[in-house]
């Protein structure tokens, strides 16, 4: 999934393979699931009736997406990420209509988390 680097301000000094190494080391893949394992059934995009099968794979393919895209604005790509959906979803019930609203919650969740993760790890 290639995309001319686009950076956001806070990541103007690195280039795009630079904020997916860093994103890495800086937020905890296990954190990040227990975070909406947590909380993702208070979301205000949640259906009843689906469970954390359907809302993982949304939640992985999210964190996933920004390693690769990660830089750009989750609008920049969510059209590509809408079209590949059916390659991540695995057992997950949700259609991309459904899932959209989980991936970007975890984009932006990582978004939150930057700033001070990024210093931390580029040091």
């Amino acid at each position: 999934m290639w995309r001319p680097w686009n950076p956001t301000p806070a990541m103007k000094h690195l280039d795009a393979k630079e904020v997916g190494s860093a994103v890495a080391e800086a937020i905890d893949l296990g954190e990040y699931r227990e975070h909406f394992h947590r909380e993702y059934r208070f979301a205000a995009y949640y259906s009843a009736g689906r469970e954390w099968p359907d809302y993982e794979p949304a939640y992985r393919y999210g964190y996933d997406s920004y390693l690769d895209c990660g830089g750009h604005r989750f609008e920049e790509v969510e059209a590509e990420l809408g079209r590949e959906w059916h390659r991540h979803r695995a057992s997950s019930r949700l259609h991309w209509i459904e899932a959209r609203e989980a991936v970007r919650d975890g984009w932006h969740h990582i978004e939150r988390s930057l700033p001070h993760a990024l210093d931390r790890s580029l040091r």
